[in-house]
This record gives structure tokens, C-alpha cells and sequence, in this order.
């Protein structure tokens, strides 16, 4: 607590030595730039452009409307600004350390160091791959934007805006930015296990799905639940931000492949069918124990298809997509109608029972489908389905424990500093009002 003062001016130092940072670095000689320039390849480099820009269409508007209209309209514009300033704080942050910290090119398994703080030596002329190294930055920024945007369902309706930013901020920057590093850097942890994550099943889902269900239990449930109807206001828009959340999901995954080639094709058919399948898979379970097959459970079949092929995107056969998507939406069934209701936890918008569940069933089941014999690309040599399965459930296990922990601490430091949950009589007006000072309709 006594560091807290301090920070400030540890900010202002920073932002007074970012020229500094840009000076220090090398300025490349013509004959290097020219080779730099050669290695560029315009096609990847125009689909990971586009990539990018699909992954900030799955949050804004895509994440927002899907939350949005399954709160209640007295709550309607609190989600849309908590999704539209958790993004757009993120993205600040991302430049000034986040990229540094994930992949700065230090040697430790847990972070990236300070290497590349403001991007230092980050240039127009500099390469990633195929890629221009600044629209890798820009594709893996809009991944840290949607991942604690993704939280916020889990507490929707009950904590306070400043709550939600501060959190956020150091959340992100504890759990997200070291994870990302393990799990996709080469000097990462995960990554010299040889863990198979495509696209984000740690690094997005379960990170977010654990960090929302600590999140629900800590801050308690909503006034009156379940004594009260708690109905969502609007399955239109539910369905439009699901329906954008598929589309933009196409960046999410095939973006994954960094290029535009065979394996991109395969991440992008594998986000196709995984989804269908798992839609068709709920409403199948949803007809036969309930009688009826909703819009809602439709819905959100179609997101747990979408967090379980994230990290086999480009790893198994489409056949073996349209299995992990039947699997998981049958697992996030299971979470969201018996094991939630089972123990009474509030978790408003399902994100642990679709993100952290679907997640971490697909990253298991990569280890598993991945296998050649099941239309897989295969192992590393000398690697057997059983000892992948092992390493997917050590990256599982560690993402796991650090998020739970660390979101653990987070919360109640929050909370010491500026309290998580509004008012009761806050509550009950509505976040919309109180928090924002305008509604989402005029009647």
C-alpha cells in the first residue's frame, strides 16, 4: 500500500524517457531496411490488417451488444461502457509496457522484460515474421482489449465503473501480460513445454473465466436473485453481438496463423464448423431436457464452440472441430444449468460456465484431436497424445492457480482502495443512471 503514492511519479519517468527509448535504438542502415522491407509480404500483411480490425469488431460492438442485451435495460449502457473503456484503456497501456512485458525478447519464461517499453525500437521498417512488427503489435493489442472486457459479464449489474477500470488495469497487467508471454513468446514457458494454445484457450478463456468466477463469488450475487425475474431485455441484440462475436472470431482464429496460407485456411473452416457444431449440439440438449430449443441457448452454443476451437484452431481436422464443439457445449450445459444452479453463484452472464469451462475443455481436447490418426497435424517428434494431453493440463493448471490467486488479491485490494459494489439503492435504480447519468431508451 505504501508503493501506491509512488506510482504517479514512476509514470511520469517513464513517459519522460520514451524519447530517450526512441533515440537509443539503432537507426537501420538503408541496405537493411531494403531487407526488411523484401521480407514483408503483402498478403499476409493485408489479412493480418484485417485480422486486427475483426478482433476490435468482436469487442466493440460485437462483446458489448452480446453482454448488453442480456442485462436489463437499466443496465444496458453500463456494459457498453465498461466493454468501450476497458478496450480503449488497454490499448494505451499495451503501447506504454503491455507488448514489452508479453514480448519484449528478455530470456525469462515468465515475462518480456523492459526492452520494448513505448515500443522502443519499433519502427515502420521493422518485421515480425512476413509481417510488419507494428501490425503484430496492433492484431495481439486487440487481444489484450477483449480479454478483461470478456470478465465484466460475470459481475454485470453490481460494481461500480471506477471499480471495473481499476481492476482492469492491474489485472491486466499482473495476470493477462505474463500469461501471453508463457504461452506465445519463445522464451515462454508454455511455449518451451510445447504446449499447443492457437489462438488464446489459457491466454483469453480460462484467464478470463477464472478471474470471473472469483470475481462473482467475492463481490456476492445481484439483489434479489433469484427471487426476482432477471430475464434479459433483448435477445436481438444478444443475437447480433453473438452473430458479429462468429465473424470477428474469423480474425481471432485464422489471424492466429500470422500469415495467409494453409494454416490460416484450416483455423478458419475449424471456426466454422466447431461453432456449428456446437450450436446444433446445445439446442439438440436444450430439446430434449427442457422441451424447447431458445435463441439464448443458441447463443450461447455458439460462443462455447468458439472458446474451444480458440486454441485448436489450427492444430486439429475439421471433423475433430465439429466433436470438440459437440463436447464443449454439452460441458458448458452442464456448468451453466446444474453445476451453477447446484451452488447458487452468480455469475450473470456465464462467463466462467462458457468461457473458463469452454476454454479449458478445448485446451485439453487439443491434445487429444491434434493426433494425425484423428485428422490432426500431428506431434512434435517423439511426442504421444498422452504426453501432450499431460502438457496441456500443466499450462491448464498453472493459468489456473496465477489468475485465480493473483484476481483474488486484486479484488480485495480494489475494494480496500475504492469498494467494488455500488450502493443498494444504486442497484436498484440502475447502473445506467447512477453511473452514467443517461439511459439506454427514452419511453
Amino acid at each position: 500500500m505504501r508503493m501506491l503514492p509512488k506510482l504517479p511519479w514512476v509514470a511520469l519517468a517513464l513517459l519522460a524517457a520514451g524519447p530517450v527509448f526512441a533515440q537509443d535504438a539503432t537507426t537501420p542502415a538503408p541496405e537493411a531496411v531494403a531487407e526488411a522491407v523484401s521480407a514483408i509480404n503483402s498478403g499476409d500483411t493485408a489479412w493480418m490488417l484485417t485480422s486486427s480490425l475483426l478482433v476490435l469488431f468482436m469487442t466493440v460492438p460485437g462483446l458489448a451488444l452480446f453482454y448488453g442485451g442480456l442485462v436489463r435495460s437499466k443496465n444496458m449502457l453500463s456494459v457498453l461502457m465498461q466493454c468501450t473503456i476497458i478496450a480503449s484503456v488497454v490499448m494505451v497501456l499495451y503501447v506504454l509496457y503491455g507488448y514489452s512485458v508479453s514480448f519484449g525478447g528478455g530470456t525469462s519464461p515468465f515475462w518480456g522484460g523492459f526492452g520494448k517499453v513505448f515500443l522502443a525500437g519499433v519502427t515502420p521498417d521493422s518485421v515480425s515474421g512476413t509481417i510488419p512488427e507494428l501490425v503484430f503489435v496492433a492484431f495481439q493489442m486487440t487481444f489484450a482489449a477483449i480479454t478483461p472486457a470478456l470478465i465484466v459479464g460475470a459481475f454485470a449489474e453490481r460494481m461500480k465503473f471506477s471499480a471495473v477500470i481499476l481492476f482492469s488495469i492491474l489485472w491486466v497487467t499482473i495476470v493477462y501480460f505474463p500469461i501471453a508471454h508463457m504461452a506465445w513468446d519463445a522464451a515462454g514457458l508454455y511455449f518451451n513445454w510445447g504446449a499447443m494454445d492457437f489462438a488464446g484457450g489459457t491466454v483469453v478463456h480460462i484467464n478470463a473465466g477464472i478471474a470471473a468466477l472469483v470475481g462473482a463469488l467475492i463481490i456476492g450475487p445481484r439483489i434479489g436473485y433469484k427471487k426476482e425475474i432477471m430475464a434479459p431485455h433483448s435477445m436481438t441484440l444478444t443475437m447480433v453481438g453473438a452473430s458479429i462475436l462468429w465473424v470477428g472470431w474469423f480474425g481471432f482464429n485464422a489471424g492466429s496463423a500470422l500469415s495467409a496460407g494453409g494454416v490460416a485456411s484450416l483455423a478458419m473452416m475449424n471456426t466454422f464448423v466447431a461453432t456449428a457444431g456446437a450450436v446444433v449440439g446445445w439446442s439438440v440438449l436444450e430439446a430434449m431436457l427442457r422441451g424447447k430449443a431458445s435463441m439464448l441457448g443458441a447463443a450461447s452454443g455458439a460462443v462455447a464452440g468458439l472458446v474451444a476451437v480458440t486454441p485448436a484452431a489450427g492444430f486439429v481436422g475439421p471433423v475433430g472441430a465439429i466433436v470438440l464443439g459437440l463436447i464443449a457445449s454439452a460441458c458448458c450445459y452442464f456448468f451453466v444449468d446444474v453445476v451453477k444452479e447446484h451452488f447458487g453463484y452468480d455469475d450473470s452472464l456465464d462467463v466462467f460456465g462458457v468461457h473458463g469451462v469452454g476454454g479449458i475443455v478445448g485446451a485439453i481436447l487439443t491434445g487429444v484431436f491434434a493426433s494425425s490418426s484423428l485428422g490432426g497435424v500431428g506431434y512434435a517428434e517423439g511426442v504421444t497424445m498422452g504426453m501432450q494431453v499431460i502438457t496441456q493440463v500443466k499450462a491448464v493448471c498453472v493459468t489456473i492457480g496465477w489468475c485465480a490467486v493473483m484476481s483474488f488479491i486484486l479484488y480485495k485490494l480494489v475494494d480496500m482502495i475504492i469498494g467494488l459494489r455500488v450502493a443498494p439503492e444504486i442497484e436498484r435504480e440502475g447502473l445506467d443512471l447512477a453511473e452514467h447519468g443517461e439511459r439506454a431508451y427514452v419511453y
